[in-house]
């Protein structure tokens, strides 16, 4: 929050929704603002619809005097809608402001298809997911989408993806903008972009382990990334390329996607292990192949989850000395009993009982919807900044 005396109403909305300051004589406690100050600024946030009276009644004020009327956020005011691109599959929703799926649809997207078709195709969906959710277009507020590759969030353009051929240094924003016009005559709203294990990351944390203030999650399908979150805040590095673990060298001869031999990836993805249960004479030819075999008890897939769960979790033993999180969760399509097992065999093994005494390695809570939850926080992150809250304020002419 910007000094005492200069909060705004973006810094007091802030108070509100984190339950830091939640009446109007708490925020004159926290701010150092007026109490005429703190009126005009709530009004403000009031006609713009951002917040409302709590239905808990009156509480006792900070400054004495008579009981205090509670303030929250108002989560009616608006949607988000959010999607998540794997290589052929993808999953779009309807959220609520609090993360609530409202409705929500999956299907078959090839991202080989290039962006104009699998961003035009999103837009339908979107469409066909607001009719259903009972949403107008109007109540949208922004998109948040997770792809599966390093992301420059300052555009949101992707950076040479091995998993997305054609889309490199490609407008996903202005396209995705476009389609929800294009399919629901609405007007345009900001489009968020990152990484999906970014954003599975930043999902899971914030529902699951808020307290904790390093978490890593490691998502294992026809690819391998990693998503880290600090203090409440996805760690991207300097351009959005933290958290490639997929193409960490080991040292085997396999051609990885990406052009290179002997990444992670390349021996240890699902991707990996359907192209070696092929050539065993077993059907699969992807990550998700493998999974619904994992489901099945298929011995050959099983035996090979494991062993690519112990070469992950090789890796793994650097990525916990060096970050130290307090949570280390597999996600994604090998994320089962048979792949876990082998990454606590090879990373208590490897790692300084230092780095893992309070170390819990977990499985997802959020599943399939991860991505979503993540994406859709995002945008509700960014919209609702102390900064961007007086942006849209002036821009609406409050």
């Amino acid at each position: 929050m910007t000094g005492r005396s200069q909060a705004s109403a973006g810094d007091l909305l802030e108070l509100v929704r984190s339950g830091r300051a939640t009446t109007r004589g708490a925020l004159q406690q926290a701010t150092g603002l007026s109490r005429a100050t703190v009126g005009q600024r709530l009004d403000r946030l009031f006609r713009a619809g951002w917040l409302r009276e709590g239905a808990g009644g009156p509480v006792d004020s900070p400054l004495g005097g008579r009981p205090s009327i509670t303030l929250e956020f108002d989560d009616e005011h608006a949607v988000v809608l959010a999607a998540d691109l794997d290589t052929r599959h993808a999953r779009a929703a309807v959220l609520k402001l609090t993360g609530e799926i409202l409705a929500e649809h999956g299907g078959t997207l090839v991202v080989e298809d290039g962006p104009d078709a699998v961003l035009g195709e999103l837009g339908r969906w979107f469409a066909e997911l607001l009719e259903k959710a009972g949403q107008r277009a109007e109540t949208v507020c922004g998109i948040g989408l997770a792809v599966p590759g390093p992301v420059d969030s300052e555009t949101g353009r992707v950076v040479q993806p091995p998993m997305m051929p054609g889309w490199d240094g490609y407008d996903i924003r202005g396209r995705l903008a476009r389609a929800f016009t294009e399919h629901t005559g609405a007007g345009s709203v900001p489009v968020l972009v990152d990484n999906d294990a970014n954003l599975m990351a930043y999902g899971e944390q914030r529902t699951g382990y808020a307290d904790c203030s390093a978490f890593v999650l490691v998502k294992v399908s026809t690819g391998i990334g990693a998503g880290v979150v600090v203090d409440g805040s996805i760690y991207r590095g300097i351009d959005g390329g933290a958290g490639d673990i997929g193409h960490i060298r080991v040292g085997a001869e396999a051609l990885c996607r990406c052009g290179s031999y002997g990444c992670l990836a390349a021996v240890a993805s699902g991707g990996a292990v359907a192209r070696r249960l092929a050539e065993a004479g077993v059907p699969a030819a992807s990550g998700s192949d493998v999974r619904d075999l994992l489901a099945a008890g298929h011995p050959e897939a099983v035996g090979l989850a494991r062993e690519a769960g112990r070469q992950v979790g090789d890796v793994l033993a650097t990525v916990v000395t060096l970050l130290n999180p307090g949570v280390l969760m597999i996600a994604g399509d090998l994320a089962g009993t048979a792949f876990l097992t082998g990454v606590r065999e090879l990373l208590y093994q490897r790692a300084l009982p230092r780095s893992t005494a309070h170390l819990d390695v977990v499985t997802s809570r959020l599943g399939e919807r991860a991505g979503l939850v993540g994406a859709g926080a995002l945008v509700v992150e960014y919209l609702y900044a102390p900064e961007r809250v007086e942006e849209r304020l002036l821009a609406m002419g409050m």
